[in-house]
């Protein structure tokens, strides 16, 4: 076996096991599930062990150094119309490709898919012409998301209450697997041009305007549709006896996953094949290493989505349905933190995003520093997001004061903070969330007779806000530590590499 590929694929199992573990403990002690479904889970799991290792190393050959290409060749370009106009296209096709887009389109009633997705891929585009600009000119990332944060918020005081939860949900859903490796990429392209200090801190950011965009289209079409009920439909752990009948089961789903991600997988390889015609870039060696990372990509993709939408998915919509049925349905709230604090790591954007941090900051913020932290605040979302459940809370009360906190704290962290942050937000809501969490949230809801537009959803705009507020106090944390010191922030948190990784094992 590769080498490389082994390492990812240990990485992965790593990943998955502690939120395979809970979800066995759950079927022994508190919810028994039948032997049929423990085997279809377990199956789900080595798919997405495997997919994910893949798709780690296929997003490390083909998706970063294309989106680093085409961010440096962009930084070249003189004319700003021909900038924007650039921008706006790689941000439209990376988002038609995304495959977690398709499941948004599935579940909002009322809008003709589509409307929806092409509104969502022009808001996409536009926000990531946004961010390039930002960084071309060089304007503070936490004014610009300051201004764009308080205009949504203005937005959603205008939008029907039913739709306020799927909106949200879609920022985070829309910037998944396709999406995230390649415009991170983009901003490393984008800001290695430049010389001045500040640069590394520009390389990020990226990610987090273009998460805004699908938010604000979806607040606008909730102005012109009135939907009053999802459409989202569970569905049930696949009834199987045999061995045979779990291979048979996982083999029908295979070929609708591999169509779907090839679909999604077209317009990048056209983008690298346009790309290569014009600039002729990257020379022959590089050409076939990046077309075998599409490869490595799409199995990844198509093992992994197919593990967790038939192996995971029905199974988190199970132990939902089940757990509101216990006695004591508050222990929803600390079942919820304690899956969303494992869960995370099984992300495959997040481990792109924390080796990127880690490269970018000369390993001063580590990959263990930022699963932390990425951990802590998805636990606080999903706890909160089972206490919606159970109470019927409207999102508002959530999202709204979460993100002027973060808000806040941007004007008071290092920069890098900052895009690193709100950066993570849109990474660490991709399809583990949208396959396991969001149908967990449905079963407790549709359990307890509650309204899913309004208390199920929403579980995705949390795990995508929380982080935002815990890497900006580790950001702080930093700052107070560093105090007194007249470094720039990327060289001090290069030179105290040691002192951080001290803080990281004091917590």
């Amino acid at each position: 076996m590769n080498v490389k590929l082994k390492e990812k694929i240990s990485e992965s199992l790593a990943a998955v096991l502690p939120i395979t573990g809970i979800v066995l403990m759950l079927s022994i002690f508190l919810i028994p599930m039948e032997l049929g479904s423990v085997v279809m889970f377990l199956t789900g799991a080595f798919m997405l062990i495997i997919g994910m290792g893949f798709f780690q190393l296929g997003a490390e050959m083909a998706m970063t150094p294309i989106g680093e290409g085409v961010g440096v060749q962009i930084s070249k370009m003189q004319k700003l119309l021909t900038v924007l106009l650039t921008g706006f296209l790689m941000g439209v096709i990376i988002t038609v490709s995304e495959p977690d887009l398709q499941v948004l389109a599935g579940q909002v009633p009322s809008v003709p898919n589509a409307v929806l997705v092409f509104t969502v891929a022009v808001g996409v585009g536009l926000f990531l012409a946004l961010a390039i600009v930002r960084i071309r000119y060089k304007i503070s990332l936490s004014m610009l998301l300051i201004i764009c944060y308080l205009a949504l918020i203005l937005v959603s005081m205008f939008v029907p209450k039913e739709f306020l939860a799927v909106a949200f949900d879609s920022g985070g859903v829309t910037t998944g697997p396709m999406t995230v490796p390649f415009i991170m990429a983009m901003g490393v392209g984008l800001a290695s041009v430049r010389s001045d200090k500040n640069a590394a801190n520009d390389s990020f950011g990226l990610v987090a305007l273009s998460s805004v965009g699908p938010i604000l289209a979806v607040l606008i079409l909730g102005c012109f549709f009135k939907p009053t009920e999802a459409a989202y439909s569970l569905t049930d752990v696949a009834t199987v006896v045999t061995t045979q009948d779990v291979a048979r089961v996982f083999s029908q789903g295979l070929p609708l996953y591999a169509k779907e991600v090839l679909l999604s997988l077209v317009p990048i390889l056209w983008v690298f094949l346009i790309f290569q015609w014009f600039t002729k870039r990257y020379h022959g060696l590089q050409v076939k290493r990046i077309i075998i990372g599409f490869g490595y990509t799409y199995v990844g993709l198509v093992l992994f989505l197919c593990g967790a939408n038939i192996g995971f998915a029905p199974v988190g919509a199970y132990l939902g349905k089940e757990l509101a049925g216990v006695p004591f349905r508050w222990i929803l709230v600390p079942i919820g933190a304690l899956i969303g604090y494992y869960i995370v790591k099984a992300e495959p954007a997040i481990q792109v995003l924390n080796h990127q941090v880690e490269a970018v900051t000369n390993g001063a913020i580590s990959v263990k520093m930022m699963n932390r932290c990425m951990q802590i605040g998805v636990a606080a979302s999903v706890g909160l997001a089972m206490l919606r459940v159970l109470t019927g809370i409207s999102i508002q009360w959530f999202v709204i004061p979460g993100y002027l906190i973060a808000l806040v704290l941007s004007r008071f962290v290092p920069d890098i903070f900052i895009g690193i942050a709100f950066d993570s937000g849109g990474v660490a809501s991709g399809p583990m969330t949208s396959t396991f969490l969001l149908p967990l949230s449905i079963g407790v809801c549709e359990a307890l007779g509650g309204n899913l537009m309004t208390d199920a959803f929403g579980v995705v705009a949390l795990v995508a806000l929380t982080p935002l507020i815990a890497i900006q106090l580790m950001g702080l944390v930093y700052k107070l530590k560093t105090a007194g010191r007249v470094h720039p922030v990327p060289a001090a948190i290069a030179d105290d590499c040691d002192m951080i990784v001290d803080l990281e094992e004091g917590e």
